[in-house]
């Protein structure tokens, strides 16, 4: 039997953050069921998490196919995202050193800085605000370009090149093209500042890299900063404004993290698993091979997409899964992926969304939403979900 996939990707102010319930449909029937593809071909889509953790670990599903596939063989923008293993362990091996557990801890002190210093701003210019705008946008911003070295003055041009890097249908292919060209230009004489003049930052580690120790191609390098500041950037600040979001519009969630916020921690994790960021079928892979999965025979050259968010809802692993639960210990979710295309941030990320959400709770204890729910514009035409803007506002004497 055969089913149409179902049609949210990069459309998502119409479901907002709900998932579309042919989902869950799908997962109980069975948890890998063979699909229509927007394109008319056939794939198979996964949506159990047991099987979405295999296809994510299992090196017979490639990414590497995936994306020769559906650009071409000729690209220059290889990302560590689109790559197999030995070239993916040889670039990852380069910049994971930068994003372990110990090394972001030490920059906790930095972005408790740079969070209280943007909240600071906004209350100091009174309410109403837009969260968005005044917060969840310039923290990652800044958090990033201040770990690679991107100059103060250059870290606001990113925003554009990035929507037009997670384009679904929001820019023509000509645009998408250009924000490509204009962001590896832009790395690319950054790199050679740093050669010339290297400073402490992760960019001149990365030239050191490349230069001495070998083991990166300059192209590589450019796509590698490329990568880390798109992922840094975009994902972090949209998912600021989700959560902040979903937890304003659940009014007993809100009340009961402002008063222990010592849960934020535990609540984070199951904000992550309940409110999909990105695209309901992510990235697609190629069976390398003929596989077992599921109780089907995935053949050599399908197409097998992974719908994680429908994954973190799988009754078999987590109890009561539709219901946002804050004290949820038990969650082994896929929010940051799995196996060697875990996401590389994801300690990074962490850090800032606990930071963020820790500090907002405690300085603004009764914000709320500025406009009723249905007012707020949702971005389309991208692979992520989100606000365009979240309208604040609070009481003065307790901020």
């Amino acid at each position: 039997m055969t089913t149409t996939l179902p049609p949210s990707m990069g459309d998502f102010g119409r479901t907002r953050f709900e998932l579309d319930p042919a989902f869950g449909r799908l997962r109980r029937d069975g948890p890998v069921a063979r699909v229509r593809l927007p394109d008319g071909g056939l794939g198979w889509l996964v949506t159990g998490w047991e099987e979405a953790r295999r296809v994510l670990a299992d090196p017979a599903f490639s990414r590497e196919l995936a994306v020769g596939r559906s650009t071409g063989a000729q690209r220059r923008e290889t990302f560590i995202t689109d790559i197999d293993p030995p070239e993916h362990t040889r670039v990852r091996r380069k910049a994971v050193r930068a994003f372990t557990h110990r090394r972001v801890q030490l920059l906790r002190p930095r972005v408790e800085e740079i969070v209280d210093e943007l909240l600071t701003a906004m209350i100091e210019a009174g309410p109403p605000a837009d969260l968005a705008a005044a917060f969840s946008l310039p923290l990652p911003v800044t958090v990033i370009c201040e770990l690679l070295g991107v100059p103060a003055e250059d870290r606001m041009r990113f925003q554009g090149w990035s929507d037009a890097f997670l384009s679904v249908s929001a820019y023509t292919p000509e645009e998408v093209r250009t924000a490509h060209a204009a962001l590896d230009a832009y790395l690319t004489a950054l790199i050679e500042e740093r050669r010339a003049a290297p400073a402490d930052d992760l960019l001149s580690a990365l030239v050191h890299v490349r230069d001495e120790e070998g083991g990166l191609t300059e192209d590589e390098l450019v796509n590698l900063g490329v990568g880390l500041l798109i992922a840094g950037y975009e994902t972090t600040a949209s998912q600021i404004t989700n959560l902040t979001y979903t937890l304003l519009t659940r009014e007993e969630h809100w009340r009961r993290l402002r008063a222990d916020p010592g849960l934020v921690p535990t609540a984070l994790e199951e904000l992550l698993r309940f409110v999909p960021l990105g695209s309901d079928t992510g990235m697609p892979r190629i069976a390398a091979r003929d596989v077992e999965l599921g109780g089907m025979v995935i053949g050599a050259g399908d197409t097998v997409l992974v719908a994680r968010p429908a994954a973190n809802r799988d009754e078999k692993v987590f109890d009561d899964p539709e219901t946002l639960v804050l004290d949820r210990t038990d969650n082994p979710h896929l929010a940051f992926g799995h196996g060697i295309h875990h996401c590389l941030g994801a300690h990074l990320a962490r850090l800032e969304l606990q930071t963020a959400i820790g500090a907002v709770l405690r300085r603004l204890p009764t914000l709320r939403l500025a406009v009723p729910p249905d007012e707020l514009r949702w971005k389309t035409g991208l692979s992520v979900r989100g606000l365009n803007e979240l309208p604040v506002t609070w009481t003065r004497e307790n901020a």
